[in-house]
């Protein structure tokens, strides 16, 4: 287990009651992969929203205006200690894979008090891609991340296909290889 996951019974007594509080997901020499919460998207239409960018671009951005691009979605914090060891590894894949039709959005969990150092954030880790803040935590009750950064992983018909729960050494390969199989079909 990574550090600082809630378990199963916890997490869905948390999404029952109130918006989520995610912790953070630490890393580890091996991903566990996919978690019963996680999972339960994969294999589903992925949940629409349609939220302002706050870095990486600009206007709104949402599952449907996608359609047709492979998209990671991650969902992460500034207070995040392995978001700041993935961002870095996120970029990398959208710059290899943008011309191929790779679409990253990072979706910000940060109360209210800290929306504004997610610009900075983005600067300090290298992230270009598009970073949105799920003020009212809408977009984080339909996915259900465990923790973060939690993935998920969607087709070009707008399908989870993968979702990853923490940020764990090894996982930009699994990314990779997930992406470019997506890109193929």
């Amino acid at each position: 287990m990574a550090i600082g996951r809630f378990g199963i019974s916890a997490l869905s007594l948390l999404f029952a009651a109130a918006p989520p509080a995610l912790g953070c997901g630490g890393a580890s020499a091996e991903s566990p992969g996919p978690t019963q919460e996680t999972s339960g998207l994969v294999g589903q239409r992925a949940p629409n929203f349609s939220v302002a960018a706050v870095a990486g671009s600009k206007g709104k951005v949402s599952i449907a205006g996608l359609r047709g691009k492979v998209v990671l979605i991650d969902f992460w914090a500034t207070f995040c200690e392995p978001c700041k060891k993935s961002f870095p590894k996120l970029q990398e894949l959208q710059s290899k894979y943008d011309a191929d039709g790779l679409k990253i959005v990072g979706i910000s969990e940060d109360e209210a008090e800290d929306k504004e150092k997610i610009p900075d954030f983005a600067r300090a880790f290298g992230a270009k891609f598009t970073l949105v803040w799920d003020g009212d935590k809408a977009i984080a009750q339909s996915y259900k991340p465990e923790t973060m950064p939690s993935s998920f992983l969607i087709d070009k018909m707008g399908v989870v296909r993968f979702a990853h729960v923490g940020y764990h050494d090894g996982d930009a390969a699994l990314f990779d290889k997930e992406i470019y199989g997506l890109l193929q079909r």
